[in-house]
């Protein structure tokens, strides 16, 4: 029973990625369409989507360092994260 435990954690895990990711891309994107509607511009929806991976990848990269860390608040590179979370 521990093993479907581990492999649905798992799909958890990997879907949290993608959700992670895409849905600031998809917003910002949508965003910068409606702007570009509105203003009869040709430029925002890019900018937008560049901020949107930005931000979809620092979400991921916080998402996989609290998954790396231990339960004592310990990251594997060996410093200790703060209780405010930084």
């Amino acid at each position: 029973m521990k093993y479907k435990k581990t492999v649905y954690q798992a799909l958890a895990t990997i879907s949290q990625f993608g959700i992670n990711m895409l849905v600031p891309i998809f917003l910002c994107s949508f965003v910068g369409i409606f702007l570009d509607k509105k203003l009869g511009t040709s430029y925002f929806m890019i900018i937008f989507f560049f901020a949107g991976a930005l931000a979809g990848l620092r979400n991921v990269f916080l998402l996989a360092r609290k998954i790396y860390e231990d339960e004592e608040g310990r990251s594997p590179y060996g410093r200790k994260r703060r209780k405010n979370g930084k």
